[in-house]
């Protein structure tokens, strides 16, 4: 696994919040890997914790659903674990030469579109896609030799407008990555519209006396609604 994916950080928590109740608080939002509270050489907590999720998409969910929330009377914070070697880097942009270009009309070919981004640097290839009757499909690309060219033509261009048509421009990715991307996206988009049934659900219930069982705890809430687990 890659480092990070689907890991989330929970800080704030109270002192008296077990590891179970921590899992149970999460597990909503998708499969869990592991989860851990942080605690000291006494085995007392220090008020943050980990939940690694199987997917990035239920890791965000929790995100969503639980930061700002309140577990046992505090506000939590709960955002996307960052690893050290990440934190200490000031640089975590991800370096590319290649544009993608999109939203605009017959009036730009190739050539024309190499003219309007090379004012931002050397471009190495630069084309607009056609279909089947050499008319254009209103997107295309422009390759840089620096990154940098790049990156100046996607802040300065990005949003620029010709004639009525505003243009996008941005890195482009691989056919791998939009694939992944789109899959990220779908299956975020399933775990949300889930984890909306799943809000407020998990409730801790304290101070019972012990002949209250499983059985009897479900019986005692089962009028206020559909129950998916109790213990």
């Amino acid at each position: 696994r890659k480092s990070g994916v689907g890991n989330i950080f929970i800080k704030n928590l109270a002192k008296s919040i077990e590891q179970k109740e921590l899992y149970d608080t999460f597990m909503a939002y998708g499969a869990i890997l592991s989860c851990k509270i942080a605690v000291d050489e006494h085995g007392k907590s220090k008020g943050y914790g980990f939940v690694h999720f199987e997917t990035q998409p239920a890791a965000d969910a929790a995100i969503t659903h639980v930061n700002g929330g309140v577990i046992r009377e505090k506000k939590v914070f709960v955002g996307k674990f960052i690893p050290k070697s990440e934190r200490s880097s000031g640089d975590t942009v991800q370096k590319f030469t290649n544009c993608f270009i999109k939203n605009f009309g017959e009036e730009l070919d190739t050539q024309k579109l190499e003219e309007m981004f090379s004012k931002y640097g050397e471009i190495t290839s630069a084309r607009v896609m056609i279909d089947t009757n050499e008319k254009s499909r209103g997107f295309g690309f422009v390759c840089f030799k620096e990154p940098t060219s790049a990156e100046n033509a996607v802040k300065e261009m990005h949003g620029h407008k010709i004639n009525d048509k505003t243009l996008y421009v941005g890195r482009a990715q691989k056919k791998q990555e939009r694939i992944e991307e789109l899959r990220m996206k779908f299956e975020k988009q399933k775990i949300e519209r889930t984890s909306r049934y799943a809000q407020g659900v998990n409730l801790y219930v304290k101070q019972l006396d012990d002949n209250i069982d499983d059985a009897k705890l479900r019986e005692a809430f089962q009028e206020f609604g559909n129950i998916t687990s109790a213990k």
